[in-house]
């Protein structure tokens, strides 16, 4: 499971790719030359970011004809949000700590 996160949170740390996939999460299914029309950049690198995020498990691709749409996989989020509910009770645990020795130490 930790691979399987880094790989998304690796996927994810390159802006390029972070746009590339919430514009799939908010447009719906595109073909590369669509995303290349919107990206700032060449097809050949739309289309190795679009390899990273699928290899990530995080786009899909599904041939029609002679394209490929790729569309976003929100489920693998999934990784990514039970990291950060672990990470919110954590903070969430130390800061009550902290906030009872503050008021130990007001008395």
């Amino acid at each position: 499971m930790t691979q399987f996160r880094n790989e998304v949170f690796r996927s994810l740390a390159d802006p390029t790719r972070r746009a590339i996939f919430e514009r799939l999460c908010r447009d719906g299914a595109q073909s590369v030359s669509t995303i290349t029309a919107q990206a700032a950049i060449s097809q050949p690198a739309v289309s190795k970011h679009l390899r990273i995020l699928k290899g990530s498990g995080l786009v899909q691709g599904t041939i029609h004809g002679r394209e490929t749409l790729y569309r976003a996989d929100v489920a693998a989020l999934a990784p990514l949000q039970g990291w950060v509910r672990e990470m919110t009770g954590f903070w969430d645990e130390k800061f009550d700590k902290l906030e009872n020795l503050l008021k130990r130490m007001d008395r």
